[in-house]
């Protein structure tokens, strides 16, 4: 399978170089979001706020971030959104799908998250965009339920509905690309079936209503269909499978998922690499959640629950391996709780209790209590994915991975094509993200071995 982690020089030859040739950020790029809930919300007005001149993008990548060119005696580090060719936010057009039928300006207000003295200052562009009726099925998400549906006889036929959808986004905004990015919600677990297994196996299970077919697919499969690159950001199945993998590469369509690294998980991603580079034991780690928005009332449900468990709990895993440290990590407890709290609203805590040990096996001990904003963590995922998925499909040699692995760095459960372990260490990622966007530009990869300062 190919994969853009080269370590040859960046003066390829003449073919590989075209490959890597960017295609320009012309027009405006279309945000399609299916849930337009907290997080949804959150990133529409922040954008919204950014472009008036009335706040900062803090927490995107794409546009605070530096990348270093060269050796560190160079001194070159332009902003990521001046080295490679990204949208710019007065390009981005918005719509959503909703089980609900608040414009968005409404949904944010009930969402809680943004002041309203904020929110009246982008009141007029929030409240424009209505939402879509939503693919919907209760089976998959049984904590909530909304009139806004759409209705077909079979999921085929609900597809066939979306796509009609983005075509009609397309002409309506004018916009010469699309980007659909999932911020609804966590449905229940379901493992890969044969249904999951090619792209012939997908449309036929969709045309028989098999329940193995989350609504998320369906999105996933008409975005695809119609060229659309897809983001996913909870920690569903969705794209994961290998009829969606067939499909991304088939059409050359990016995808990448999944679940927002957010709070807990992006501690975890900071202190793991910090035990396992130092060589400290773990013997145990119990995490906890209490949470209060639409998010922690889904996961009340066992289904959801069990979905969300599965992501938050591989990143120690992959991170310690224990197979190689057996007398450091090899008989680690660790534990994972969300509690549905309403009075927490979207403001979630996370608690952290972290056994350690260290010289001669001698016990310690950390305590952390992670007082974090979800939706205000997730919308500059939200905005960076956006807009690295859209340089993606700009780029023949991304767009034809189909899994963009360098996008890691976003998510809980990062996508690998199969048989490939995920990298879960934060610092890699971030290493694996910059390096790609030098390698598409023909700078050197930055190892960070420094020989040369020496000579």
């Amino acid at each position: 399978m190919a994969t853009v982690e080269v370590k040859s020089s960046s003066k390829a030859h003449s073919g590989a170089v075209d490959e890597r040739a960017i295609e320009p950020a012309k027009g405006k790029l279309g945000v399609m979001i299916p849930g337009m809930g907290a997080v949804a919300t959150t990133f529409v007005a922040g954008v919204e706020a950014v472009r008036k001149g009335i706040a900062h993008p803090i927490g995107s990548l794409t546009q605070m971030g530096t990348i270093r060119l060269g050796k560190r005696t160079d001194g070159r580090s332009p902003k990521i959104k001046e080295f490679v060719p990204l949208a710019g936010l007065n390009d981005l057009v918005f719509t959503g799908w909703d089980i609900f039928e608040d414009n968005m300006y409404a949904a944010a207000r009930n969402a809680g998250v943004l002041e309203r003295d904020l929110l009246d200052k982008v009141k007029a562009r929030l409240s424009a965009i209505k939402p879509i009726k939503a693919v919907f099925d209760h089976n998959y998400v049984k904590k909530i339920d909304g009139p806004n549906v759409k209705k077909g006889k079979n999921k085929l036929e609900l597809a066939e509905q979306l796509r009609q959808d983005i075509r009609d986004f397309r002409k309506s905004s004018g916009a010469s690309r699309l980007v659909t990015i999932w911020c609804a919600s966590t449905e229940t677990f379901i493992e890969p079936s044969a249904a999951h297994q090619s792209v012939k196996a997908l449309e036929k299970a969709m045309k028989e209503n098999d329940e193995n077919i989350a609504p998320s697919m369906v999105y996933a499969y008409a975005s695809l269909m119609e060229g659309v690159p897809f983001a996913n950001g909870a920690p569903n199945l969705t794209v994961d499978v290998p009829a969606m993998l067939e499909l991304s590469r088939e059409r050359e369509v990016p995808i990448c998922g999944k679940d927002f690294k957010t709070g807990q998980t992006l501690i975890k991603t900071v202190l793991a690499p910090a035990f396992k580079a130092r060589l400290l034991g773990v013997s145990g780690w119990y995490s906890t959640n209490i949470l209060g928005n639409r998010d922690g009332e889904v996961l009340d449900d066992p289904g959801s629950f069990k979905t969300k468990e599965e992501s938050k709990l591989g990143a120690l895993e992959h991170i310690l391996q224990p197979a190689l440290y057996p007398e450091l990590y090899g008989n680690i407890f660790h534990k994972v709780r969300i509690n549905y709290y309403p009075p927490r609203g979207d403001n979630k805590e996370g608690w952290d209790n972290i056994d350690i040990f260290g010289w001669l096996g001698y016990p310690m001990q950390i305590k952390v209590d992670f007082l974090c904003r979800d939706s205000i963590l997730a919308a500059p995922i939200v905005l960076d994915l956006v807009l690295f998925l859209d340089l993606a499909q700009r780029t023949p040699e991304l767009r034809r991975l189909g899994i963009q692995e360098w996008l890691s760095f976003y998510f809980k459960s990062p996508m690998t094509p199969p048989g490939l372990y995920p990298e879960h260490d934060l610092f890699i990622q971030l290493i694996k993200l910059k390096n790609t966007l030098r390698y598409l530009k023909g700078e050197e990869l930055i190892t960070h071995l420094g020989l040369e300062y020496y000579d």
